[in-house]
């Protein structure tokens, strides 16, 4: 796998969406990229649960949480979950929790913080549909790249070659 560096990546493809910096890189793998899947949910993380179950082959689970800074949407039994099936990160418009755990956890993820609530389970949410925060909107099928420097999304894969 190529080395990702987001300063790079933009000066050769500027048409690349950047998103707000308002993440925070919180895995164990600190740079990291795939095709996108989408969870739009708020304060209930079924949707997430569901998603990291499935095996994803080294794909990037972004999720819209509306921003919650109230609850976690996303802990270490998931995450280990996550690292287990194949996925390459986790981008969440949220907050996670067992925070030293996801530092060690083979998973990139980035999110806005930490929250030691758990999120509801309702079963409410939405999957593989565009989302928008942090300035972009982003589509699965959409290519992710991730690192300490920033979030970068490509309508394609990108050659880092």
């Amino acid at each position: 796998m190529s080395q990702i560096i987001t300063p790079d990546i933009c000066d050769a493809y500027p048409e690349v969406q950047v998103l707000d910096p308002i993440f925070v890189n919180i895995g164990g793998i600190e740079a990291f990229f795939g095709p996108v899947r989408t969870v739009k949910c708020f304060e209930d993380n079924s949707r997430v649960k569901e998603a990291v179950t499935e095996s994803s082959e080294g794909a990037v689970l972004v999720v819209d949480a509306g921003g919650s800074t109230r609850c976690a949407m996303l802990g270490d039994m998931l995450a280990e979950q996550a690292a287990g099936n194949g996925w390459a990160g986790i981008i969440l418009y949220g907050c996670v929790r067992d925070v030293d755990i996801l530092a060690e956890t083979e998973l990139g993820i980035q999110a806005l913080g930490a929250h030691p609530r758990k999120s509801e389970k309702r079963g409410e949410g939405q999957r593989d549909i565009p989302v928008t925060f942090a300035g972009v909107t982003i589509a699965p099928g959409q290519w992710l790249y991730a690192d300490n420097n920033g979030i970068l999304v490509a309508k394609t894969r990108l050659a880092l070659d």
